[in-house]
């Protein structure tokens, strides 16, 4: 299946997920990752403001520590620091995805450890499937942020043994599920 196709068939499959089930898996992601040491050692992670069904992250976001947040500008992500007391609330952007205002602090990212990407899905091998913008794969191919953790967020029936990819795409290291976190071996 091309990913076109899956990528269809699998946002079919998250639409059609009842509400308390979302929030119960996207529940048990969030507790997978607060229980995570890397990330709780982390200085500054990256994450998203979850859309579109995406597994909800907003239990980490409000849970009392800075985390770094995208902006969509063209077709490139621009990073901001965010706290959940800021003085910058989170306004819906170009897709109708929550974002940091443009006059919040930037991120700097040598200060980054750690970065959550959104999926549609994710194999076993950390190659993803986006939405097709492109967004992540041109920024984790960009030197800057390429020796960083990448962990994908997925809800755990698009965990799958493999999917197509092409010589752009950029495997993550690892994948959170309501299962648990699995890392590339």
């Amino acid at each position: 299946m091309d990913k076109k196709s899956q990528r269809r068939a699998l946002l079919k499959a998250r639409q059609s997920m009842p509400d308390r089930i979302r929030q119960e898996k996207s529940a048990s992601i969030c507790q997978h990752l607060k229980n995570w040491d890397v990330l709780q050692k982390a200085s500054l992670p990256l994450a998203y403001c979850s859309f579109n069904n995406e597994p909800d992250l907003s239990a980490l976001l409000y849970s009392g520590r800075s985390w770094g947040l995208p902006r969509c500008e063209g077709k490139t992500l621009i990073w901001h620091r965010w706290f959940r007391t800021s003085q910058w609330p989170l306004n819906p952007g170009t897709y109708g995805i929550l974002e940091p205002h443009p006059g919040s602090p930037l991120v700097e990212a040598y200060k980054v450890d750690v970065i959550l990407v959104p999926c549609v899905a994710c194999d076993i091998n950390g190659y993803r499937l986006g939405y097709g913008g492109g967004f992540y794969d041109r920024m984790l191919s960009d030197r800057t942020w390429q020796n960083k953790l990448t962990v994908g967020i997925v809800f755990e029936y698009a965990r799958l043994p493999q999917l197509p990819h092409d010589s752009w795409d950029v495997p993550l290291d690892g994948i959170c599920t309501e299962s648990g976190l699995f890392f590339k071996k």
